[in-house]
C-alpha cells in the first residue's frame, strides 16, 4: 500500500516522502481501517519538523487522526460492531497517512452519515480537544468569561461556539488585525489583537478590571505568558500546546493573590486516564456538534496523498483559509 514516510525531521515540505509498505495486519481487540482522508493539524507539522513533546521512531508515517472505513478486524466484540463501518479514527504516535493503518478497537469511533469525509477526519484532535477542555476540565459556566490565545484556529472557532451554545463569554486574542472582524462573525463576544498592547491590560480593560475565570492557551512564550497575566480571583488557565516554542513565564506573587491555577492539557494522555462511560459520552456530544453543524470547519484544500508535500506548503502559508485535508483514498 501506499502512505507517507519520514525518514529524517524537519521542513515538513522537503522531508515527506510516497512510498510503498507492508498492509499491517490487526491483532486481538485491534482493527485495520481503510483510511479515507485526514487534516493536517499543528501537532503533525511540530512532530514532522521533530519539535512535539513525543516523536516517533524514523521511519514513521505521520497523521494523528483521520476517518476511514473498518475493514478487517482481529477480533473482540468492539471490533466487530465497527467493521465495515466509516469511523473516525485515532492513532497513537501517529500513522493515518496512508492508505490503512490498524489500531486499537476503542480509538475508532461510528460517525454520523451527515457528516462528510472531510469534517469526520477532524473528529479527536480539535472537537473532542475542544469539548474536553471546555465542559469536562474547566467545566466554563455560564455568563463567565473563556480567555483563549491563538483563536483563529479552528479550534479557536469551536470554542466561541460552545460559548454561544452553553452561554459564556469568549475573549479571543489573535496576531493579525484582519482576523478580528471575522472573529467576530464566528460570535466572539470580544476580539483582540496582540499588536495593539499587552495582553493582560486589554482584558482587564476588557473585564472592568476583574480579569477572566477561564483561560486556555496553545502558543506558550509572551503570548501564553499574558494569558497567564489575565487571570482574576479563581482563575484558571490550561496550557495545551507551545506553538511559539517557548516557555510561559509564571510569577509565583501573581498566582498566590487571588489563589489561581495553571495546568496542562494533553488529549491523548487525557483519554488514557477516562472510562469507557465517559468515552461514550464525549463522543456522544462530539458526533451531535458535527452533525448540527455547530463544530463545522472551514477547508482551505483537499490535496491528493501524492501531493503531501504541496498540501504541507499550504498549511505554512499564512492566509489558508481553513485547515488542509489529505484525501488518502476512496
Amino acid at each position: 500500500m501506499k502512505a507517507v514516510v519520514l525518514e529524517r525531521h524537519g521542513d515538513p515540505a522537503e522531508v515527506l516522502q510516497i512510498r510503498d509498505v507492508p498492509v499491517a495486519e490487526p491483532g486481538f481487540r485491534q482493527v485495520r481501517v481503510r483510511m479515507l482522508a485526514a487534516a493536517i493539524n499543528p501537532s503533525d507539522m511540530l512532530t514532522i519538523e521533530g519539535r512535539y513533546g513525543t516523536l516517533p521512531n524514523l521511519p514513521a508515517t505521520p497523521g494523528y487522526e483521520g476517518v476511514g472505513i473498518v475493514e478487517a478486524t482481529g477480533g473482540g466484540i468492539v471490533g466487530w460492531l465497527r467493521k465495515g463501518k466509516r469511523c473516525a479514527v485515532i492513532k497513537a504516535g501517529g500513522g493515518t497517512w496512508q492508505e490503512s493503518c490498524v489500531v486499537p478497537a476503542k480509538h475508532v469511533v461510528p460517525v454520523a452519515d451527515g457528516v462528510p469525509d472531510e469534517q469526520a477526519c477532524m473528529f479527536f484532535v480539535n472537537p473532542i480537544t475542544a469539548v474536553v477542555m471546555v465542559r469536562s476540565v474547566l467545566n466554563v459556566a455560564k455568563g463567565e468569561w473563556l480567555l483563549q490565545s491563538a483563536a483563529g484556529s479552528a479550534l479557536g472557532h469551536m470554542v466561541i461556539r460552545l460559548g454561544k451554545l452553553d452561554g459564556f463569554k469568549t475573549i479571543n486574542v489573535v496576531r493579525r488585525r484582519e482576523q478580528v472582524d471575522e472573529l467576530k462573525k464566528y460570535g466572539g463576544d470580544v476580539c483582540l489583537c496582540e499588536a495593539d498592547g499587552p495582553i493582560e491590560k486589554q482584558v482587564l480593560d476588557a473585564t472592568g478590571g476583574q480579569g477572566v475565570k477561564y483561560a486556555i492557551d496553545p502558543v506558550g512564550g509572551a503570548t501564553g505568558t499574558g494569558v497567564v497575566r489575565s487571570l482574576g480571583t479563581g482563575g484558571q488557565a490550561l496550557l495545551f500546546g507551545l506553538l511559539s516554542g517557548q516557555p510561559v513565564e509564571v510569577d509565583p506573587r501573581l498566582m498566590i493573590t487571588g489563589s489561581k491555577r495553571v495546568a496542562g492539557f494533553w488529549l491523548s494522555d487525557w483519554i488514557q486516564r477516562q472510562g469507557v462511560v465517559t468515552m461514550l459520552r464525549t463522543f456522544k456530544q462530539v458526533n451531535a456538534l458535527l452533525r448540527d453543524g455547530t463544530f463545522k470547519t472551514d477547508i482551505a484544500a483537499t490535496y491528493p496523498m501524492e501531493q503531501v508535500r504541496e498540501a504541507a506548503r499550504h498549511v505554512q502559508g499564512a492566509a489558508r483559509g481553513g485547515k488542509v485535508i489529505l484525501r488518502i483514498s476512496g
